[in-house]
């Protein structure tokens, strides 16, 4: 078959590559110049299999309440004038309740453990390298209430098969030896042994190339500006090169829409509506000062909830969710001070580590923010839409690395005809066991 793959990000790449591994035909369009230029530039780089936990539960509604006007809060919701975003409000409401809960969070972990296996796969066949680190990760608490419930939320990963355990202090201190200068403020923390992080940019771009190699054609730096249909179906995709304006259809057998994001303005030219709306997140890269004294252990801030990776020579801070829209400013008061954040729990955690000064003193810090684009649910889109030939492989939040490899082996084996080996709900089977529902409009 001849596939289109619609998007450059570590879903559109992967789904690529499972493709031509199949023996398809694939070409490749996005925007940007190269591959992981947007949402998957900059993530947490974590692959954490044991934090596959939707937004969505019953505590969720009253802790936004409690962030809406706090400027660092790590979940803000920015009210807009946009009858979408209050749609996905009124939806994620919906999902705060425990048994939405446990059965979100079974999906969720059962593609985070199907991904891992497919990742590790791709890595032992391909040999990429992309600062891969399998020690695990650690999560620190600061707060002994919050630390005294950890037991639960790693009883929930321990059912679904995951290996999250409670650990003390002292034994976090023995696994993380950089925590030390912070132990006084930790309380304990939990740590996942079989999870790992790796630099997402890194390892699309790698593998984008490989698919290049293998024969795929590219289109970067095209303009996707609209989906063809007729008679429910696909029939071509219109693009545009940025530099030379000039058009350009692309005909296919299959068509795959993985444009993060901004997925559902594409889809709604066809009358598909998917629930996907962006959650804004940044992060923070910061220079080694003192690359011996600096994690090896991925981490997660229980205080703030962000994600701490080391990647090579650089520290890796990023974190927090904005719903506002698709704002992508960093020079806004909102953005300076949920950017500074990153960088000063980093001098608080590992004081002197990084290079954690500000342009204006002389230092490099590297911000930058994408958009994570999430269902109610967490839940991402993969599957058929109701329009023929016309696919999807989006909404998946802050788990895109996560989720990368398994959605993008799972949507080649479903556009081959076959049936990915996990319990997953995927988009276009039976309605009744769809967790959510695309309709045509």
């Amino acid at each position: 078959m001849q596939v289109t793959v619609l998007g450059a990000g570590i879903i559109g790449i992967s789904t690529a590559w499972h493709l031509l591994e199949r023996g398809h035909e694939v070409t490749l369009v996005d925007r940007q110049t190269d591959a992981a230029m947007e949402t998957s530039f900059g993530n947490a780089a974590q692959i954490s299999v044991s934090y596959c936990e939707p937004w969505a539960n019953r505590e969720a509604p009253l802790k936004a309440l409690k962030w809406l006007f706090d400027p660092e809060g790590p979940l803000k919701f920015r009210p807009q004038m946009d009858p979408a975003q209050w749609l996905w409000g009124m939806q994620f409401l919906a999902q705060c309740n425990d048994a939405a809960f446990e059965r979100n969070v079974a999906q969720l972990v059962a593609l985070g453990s199907y991904s891992h296996a497919a990742l590790k796969s791709v890595v032992a066949s391909t040999g990429i390298s992309y600062h891969r680190s399998t020690k695990g990760i650690a999560h620190y608490y600061t707060s002994q209430q919050s630390f005294d419930d950890a037991g639960a939320a790693a009883e929930v990963m321990r059912r679904h098969g995951v290996a999250r355990r409670v650990v003390s202090k002292d034994e976090l201190l023995r696994i993380e030896p950089a925590l030390r200068s912070f132990a006084d403020s930790i309380v304990g923390g939990t740590y996942t042994e079989s999870d790992e992080h790796g630099d997402c940019r890194v390892f699309t771009q790698q593998l984008a190339e490989l698919c290049r190699q293998r024969g795929m054609q590219t289109l970067m730096g095209h303009d996707i500006e609209r989906i063809e249909a007729r008679n429910g179906q696909a029939e071509s995709v219109e693009v545009r090169n940025r530099t030379t304006s000039l058009p350009r259809t692309l005909k296919a057998d299959a068509f795959v829409v993985a444009c993060g994001s901004y997925t559902t303005a594409l889809l709604k030219q066809v009358g598909v509506r998917v629930p996907i709306y962006p959650g804004k997140g940044y992060s923070a890269t910061l220079p080694l000062l003192k690359p011996d004294a600096a994690p090896t252990v991925s981490m997660i801030d229980d205080q703030l909830k962000i994600a701490i990776s080391r990647l090579g020579n650089q520290l890796r801070v990023a974190g927090t969710i904005e719903l506002g829209g698709f704002d992508l400013s960093l020079d806004t008061p909102l953005a300076r001070t949920r950017s500074e954040m990153l960088v000063k729990r980093i001098e608080t955690v590992f004081p002197g580590v990084a290079d954690t000064r500000t342009s204006d003193q002389g230092g490099d810090p590297q911000f930058w923010c994408g958009l994570r684009p999430a269902t109610p649910t967490n839940i991402p889109l993969i599957g058929r839409t109701p329009v023929n030939k016309l696919w999807i492989n989006a909404g998946h939040g802050t788990l895109g690395w996560t989720h990368g490899a398994g959605s993008g082996k799972a949507l080649a084996e479903l556009i081959s005809g076959e049936q990915p080996a996990f319990a997953f709900n995927f988009a276009g089977e039976r309605a009744e066991k769809v967790a959510l529902r695309m309709k045509m409009a």
